[in-house]
């Protein structure tokens, strides 16, 4: 069997930071465990602009961002890839992996899961219909036409206005299709508004708002779909049916992290983020098992997984060295406007960035956090759910509270 001080699993963004982030704070023999070729996870595929200004201060495609971090790391003896092999098994904190060399058990003082997340397929959404050619996630046509240069349609409709939706609404556009609308079962878009202007409203794309995709028409190929307009509770509204001709349907209907193996171990899940329940050290509800990335929680830019994969290595590192600090644990509980914060429960001993999004549209607002000993207002000229939002407190402002705090949203 294999012995490691650190096994992160996931070669992505998150799983590069998080050896770096182990290895600068003192951990000297890393493995990265990839099931693809190479690294970079979904970067690879992401060629349009966008990433690296928080993180390189520059401008750069997915690619170009992963094979810069990957730079970083590249001949640090202490960390080593393992590619083209998946976790089949975890115990305890021994992974079973199949590799090219065949099974192999890998014992470790720690894990990190930097395992990503995975889109919601067309059978999340009961949507009715053959289940004809030509209905796609948008990841997967982002990687059929972007790594293999293949198009799946000419004539386009996208589901869902999250930003992999908008950003492929754009890359269809110039590769020469028609992309004919983007519908959107909220009433609100999902997307970063860069991506909104930049890839919808400067190609004149329509941005159908409280509308979705009701049923799909085709035999051996995508014909035609019902677009059908909902109401404040999304549900149906009886005679605003209209079909619409395509031969392609994309869907960008939502991401969840990918968590199957967490499963297994029993590990606590957050029923909102689909990720595991962390501390301020991203530790799971299981000893020595810590969680970052999409894994975690779907994040807006790659730079912000980049920056939790790398505390997260750095705590890692504490755990294995035993550089743990007692205090009491805190919980957060969210009351109105709040759907989730990351890390759900805290020890109050150090400063912490809390992460979280709200659960509809705001305009002037206040992001109320209180607690015992804590009362504190932050001013927002607007919020929206696609955006991720960030409140860093001090130790000083949290080493009063006891059990719980508390996070809503003031109109």
């Amino acid at each position: 069997m294999e012995k490691h001080q650190l096994v992160v699993i996931g070669g992505g963004s998150a799983g590069m930071a998080a050896a770096l982030g182990a290895y600068e704070n003192g951990i000297e023999d890393i493995l990265i465990i990839e099931r693809e070729k190479e690294y970079g996870g979904i970067l690879q595929q992401c060629i349009h602009n966008g990433f690296g200004l928080h993180t390189f201060n520059e401008e750069l495609s997915g690619p170009a961002y992963a094979e810069k971090y990957y730079e970083l790391i590249k001949d640090i003896p202490a960390i080593r890839f393992m590619f083209d092999s998946a976790i089949t098994k975890i115990e305890g904190k021994t992974v079973t992996v199949q590799s090219r060399e065949g099974l192999i058990k890998i014992e470790a003082e720690a894990l990190i899961m930097a395992t990503g997340c995975r889109e919601r397929p067309a059978g999340a959404i009961g949507m009715r219909g053959n289940r004809c050619e030509g209905v796609y996630t948008a990841g997967t046509a982002q990687k059929y036409l972007n790594k293999y240069g293949y198009l799946v349609g000419k004539k386009i409709f996208i589901l869902g206005s999250g930003d992999i939706g908008l950003i492929m609404a754009r890359r269809m556009t110039l590769e020469g299709a028609k992309v004919i609308g983007v519908a959107e079962i909220q009433p609100y878009s999902n997307g970063l508004a860069r991506n909104i202007k930049q890839c919808l409203e400067d190609f004149d794309i329509p941005l159908y708002l409280s509308h979705t995709v009701e049923s799909v028409h085709g035999d051996s190929r995508l014909e035609s779909i019902t677009l059908v307009q909902v109401d404040e509770k999304l549900q149906k509204i009886e005679g605003t049916e209209q079909e619409i001709e395509c031969d392609c349907l994309l869907l960008s209907v939502g991401l969840i992290p990918e968590n199957s193996l967490l499963e297994d171990l029993n590990v606590r899940l957050d029923p909102k983020t689909r990720g595991a329940y962390i501390d301020e050290t991203y530790m799971t509800s299981v000893d020595g098992i810590f969680a970052c990335g999409n894994a975690l929680h779907v994040h807006d830019l790659v730079d912000y997984v980049s920056i939790e994969g790398k505390n997260c290595g750095r705590h890692a590192a504490d755990y294995i060295l035993k550089r743990t600090k007692e205090a009491p644990l805190v919980e957060n509980k969210c009351v109105s406007g709040v759907s989730y914060v990351v890390p759900q429960t805290f020890h109050p001993a150090s400063d912490i960035d809390f992460m979280f999004r709200v659960n509809k549209v705001f305009g002037e607002s206040y992001i109320h956090v209180y607690g015992k000993g804590l009362d504190k207002k932050i001013k927002k000229l607007g919020i929206v759910p696609s955006e991720m939002q960030k409140v860093s407190l001090k130790k000083e402002e949290l080493e009063g509270l006891e059990t719980e705090l508390f996070w809503e949203v003031l109109e």
